[in-house]
């Protein structure tokens, strides 16, 4: 009489395992055409400057000011005070305050300063496109979850946080990281920090005409 062979469950084992490699595998992929195209950067925005139409200011940076970051002064007239605009329409993410305020307002312009950027806030365009607007001279006139429009007001400049004297710090955002910021689909020049230099700009954040 001949003996039985042992079943052999090795082959059947195998097969489920590579069945259940190609199934993760597939998932994984699938995945990735999903989430791959949510990850990246959208076109540009039509960005403008965050200030009043008409209004001519100065754009500005200096060493260890790091790349990219704005400083905007207006060429005439106080700076305390002045409208904050949005840049472009979105949804506002944070409006709060940066660090600490210090105590630098109009009536004590050389108070003490505090840290970060004061009161601030941030604002999200969608496509992974975001603008930061800092040193506020009060509470931001916006709150967290709000959808804005271009030119709508967000706050006043001021000099909370750390800052020396009344303006704007702005800022562009693809992503995570910083690019140059661009107003009415042009450069506005300031790049790297490697020196102090100024650019003028007039704004166009106008209202809209009506037909």
């Amino acid at each position: 009489m001949t003996a039985e062979r042992p079943y052999d469950s090795r082959p059947r084992r195998r097969a489920v395992r590579v069945a259940s490699v190609v199934g993760v595998l597939t998932a994984l992929v699938a995945a990735a055409v999903v989430v791959v195209p949510l990850l990246r950067p959208g076109p540009r925005p039509a960005f403008h400057l965050p200030v009043a139409c008409g209004e001519t200011w100065r754009l500005s940076t200096y060493p260890g000011h790091d790349d990219y970051d704005v400083d905007l002064f207006p060429t005439t007239g106080e700076a305390w005070g002045r409208p904050v605009l949005a840049s472009a329409a979105g949804t506002v993410t944070v409006a709060g305050i940066n660090g600490s305020l210090g105590g630098r307002t109009p009536q004590d312009p050389d108070g003490p300063r505090g840290r970060g950027g004061g009161y601030w806030v941030k604002i999200d365009h969608g496509g992974r496109w975001e603008t930061q607007y800092l040193h506020l001279l009060e509470p931001p006139s916006v709150r967290a979850g709000q959808r804005v429009a271009r030119g709508d007001q967000l706050g006043r400049v001021g000099s909370t946080g750390n800052s020396g004297a009344p303006h704007l710090h702005y800022e562009q955002r693809r992503g995570w990281e910083k690019v140059e910021t661009h107003f009415d689909g042009v450069p506005s020049g300031i790049t790297s920090d490697d020196r102090a230099y100024t650019v003028r700009l007039t704004s166009a954040n106008c209202p809209p005409t009506r037909r």
